[in-house]
């Protein structure tokens, strides 16, 4: 039954007449849980409420598989200026982006130069940039941009992301590894089918463990981008079995989701990192969300019947 809702939640998130009804009703479907807001200002809020109980936070302007140059554009001007008014904040908020929202579906030279143009404001304003993975069909495309950008800018400017989901990624990971790559590791959130990925979730779990002792022991930056507290408490063991040094990774987790559990390893000692999603088009990242935890149906189901 829950990989039945998990496969439907996840077809909805790309259906747009259903994205059109939910989005006039957005704060009462409980959207806000998981998106702080629709502007910048108020995810400054949000980063600033969450750095004072010692969390770091990455910043990520919704918006995916743009339509026209227009869009793209728009778009990157306002991952820019997103950058700007991190400004005045502390220097640890990160900024996370999608290469569909610029422009990757249309022409893979203007998402280039849009990605080169961010990077460059981040670079001169002392921020991190990371390139989120997305469906399997742009993962290739993704790697190669994240190389590219590795050339110009170096490895320490930017960073992407792994999903432990696909068969792939383990061959991906030793690929990068020249590079020394600041990699973000996760389970994965999209539907795929089984020729690439593993339709299994106990394989994933060993899958995204090999992975994550393949990047640490090879000393590289490492985000461990999970909620599973088997998952957690593994790593913990395994960092410190190994001698690895906090410094070179961190514990990553989503805006809303387990926020105890975000307080709990800060006071622990632990680094952990807060993924703060914003804007209008929020329906897409918050079907996912739903769709790897279906339990938060029942939370939407309440927040409507208290509406």
């Amino acid at each position: 039954m829950e990989q039945w809702m998990r496969s439907t939640l996840l077809q909805l998130s790309q259906n747009r007449k259903v994205e059109h009804m939910a989005r006039r009703f957005g704060p009462r479907l409980g959207a806000s849980r998981f998106v702080p807001g629709e502007t910048i200002e108020d995810a400054i809020k949000a980063v600033r409420v969450l750095q004072s109980k010692g969390l770091a936070t990455t910043l990520d302007h919704l918006g995916e598989f743009v339509d026209s140059r227009e869009e793209a554009v728009a778009a990157a001007d306002f991952c820019v200026r997103t950058l700007q008014a991190t400004a005045k904040e502390s220097s640890d908020v990160y900024l996370s982006v999608k290469l569909t929202q610029l422009g990757l579906d249309i022409s893979e030279e203007l998402c280039h130069e849009n990605m080169r143009k961010i990077v460059r404001q981040a670079r001169d304003l002392g921020r991190f940039v990371r390139i989120d993975m997305e469906d399997y069909a742009r993962n290739e495309k993704t790697l190669q941009m994240y190389r590219a950008l590795c050339d110009e800018f170096g490895a320490d400017a930017i960073g992407t992301v792994i999903q432990a989901y696909l068969y792939k990624s383990m061959d991906d990971l030793a690929a990068l590894r020249p590079l020394r790559p600041n990699l973000r590791l996760v389970k994965g959130a999209y539907k795929e089918p089984a020729s690439v990925a593993y339709p299994e979730k106990r394989d994933v779990d060993e899958n995204y463990k090999q992975m994550i002792a393949a990047q640490l022991e090879a000393h590289c930056p490492t985000a461990v981008a999970t909620h599973d507290e088997a998952i957690i408490d593994w790593v913990k063991a395994f960092v410190k079995e190994r001698n690895i040094p906090q410094s070179i990774w961190e514990f990553q987790m989503l805006y809303g989701i387990r926020p105890q559990l975000q307080e709990a390893l800060v006071q622990e000692g632990y680094r952990v990192r807060v993924y703060v999603p914003f804007g209008e088009d929020w329906y897409g990242y918050f079907m996912r969300r739903l769709a790897e935890r279906p339990a938060n149906v029942s939370f939407v189901l309440k927040s409507l019947v208290r509406a």
